[in-house]
């Protein structure tokens, strides 16, 4: 026999009702709170599947008001089209006849020089490719990084930059040993190889092919290594041998670049007088046929 009164039986209900109400309000205020945590709906409170669905979209939403996603920061991978891989390439045959030629730079980075022909392309809004030597990106990192934040492609030149006759074991060390410092240094793949000197049966381009990179040579030379040259004569050789698809050979380390650095505001602006547009290797060989 029961001693509870009716009216007080129907008030107890009403109270669990509530409570039960309660819980799946402070349920969905914890998911605001608790980013990722479940909602809980109360024990034994049935609940339809819609009204579910209803409280996780709620949930989901809190969460993605709380938390936006952030930025993923990506670092440069220069990569090559697959007709390009394990290919020897000196100049792209365009799929257009645009005027689009390709500033190369070897054997940095260089102090005092290359950071002076940074200047000169960032004034003039043109984009490079270097190819750097293993040991002067040791020796010059800062340099190295300022190339990759200004948007400038890169590419890999050996560690030594020997010229000599190599078995495969030292050529792949010549090779990965700058693949892996230029990574290190500053987060970079790259596919793009060029042997020092243009030397392509030395056993450096074998292997930089057997790795389906593009080895990159190039069909237009600036001549600025002649130790007797004005720099005239760079600006003059540049300017009457380009061609669309062309790519252009210029150093700023390994030596004396001085006459380099007066040369590149005329190639420049010789080129742009020309109808050329400026584009790094890898922009180049996308475009081809």
């Amino acid at each position: 026999m029961s001693f509870e009164k009716p009216d007080v039986t129907d008030n107890y209900l009403k109270r669990q009702k509530i409570i039960s109400f309660i819980a799946i309000a402070s349920s969905i205020t914890a998911c605001s709170i608790a980013p990722g945590t479940s909602p809980q709906l109360g024990l034994n409170q049935p609940v339809s599947k819609s009204h579910t669905a209803q409280v996780q979209d709620r949930a989901k939403g809190l969460i993605n008001v709380q938390i936006p996603p952030s930025a993923k920061v990506e670092n440069p991978t220069f990569t090559v089209p697959a007709k390009f891989q394990g290919k020897t390439v000196y100049k792209v045959q365009l799929s257009s006849n645009e005027k689009v030629i390709a500033l190369s730079i070897d054997d940095g980075p260089w102090p005092k020089t290359t950071l002076e022909m940074l200047d000169i392309l960032k004034q003039n809004d043109v984009k490079a490719t270097f190819f750097w030597v293993g040991q002067a990106l040791q020796a010059n990192p800062d340099l190295a990084k300022q190339e990759v934040a200004e948007g400038h492609a890169i590419g890999n030149h050996t560690w030594h930059h020997w010229y000599r006759r190599m078995d495969e074991a030292t050529a792949k060390s010549e090779i990965d040993r700058t693949s892996d410092l230029i990574y290190k240094t500053t987060g970079v793949k790259t596919a793009l190889f060029r042997p020092p000197g243009g030397f392509l049966n030395n056993g450096l381009a074998a292997y930089a092919k057997s790795q389906k990179n593009a080895v990159i040579m190039w069909s237009l030379t600036s001549a600025d290594t002649d130790p007797h040259a004005k720099p005239q004569a760079f600006v003059n050789n540049v300017l009457k041998g380009a061609k669309p698809g062309s790519i252009v050979l210029m150093h700023d380390g390994g030596g004396d670049r001085r006459r380099t650095v007066e040369a590149l505001p005329q190639i420049i602006s010789g080129l742009k007088q020309q109808g050329y547009r400026f584009v790094t290797i890898p922009e180049l060989l996308q475009m081809a046929q």
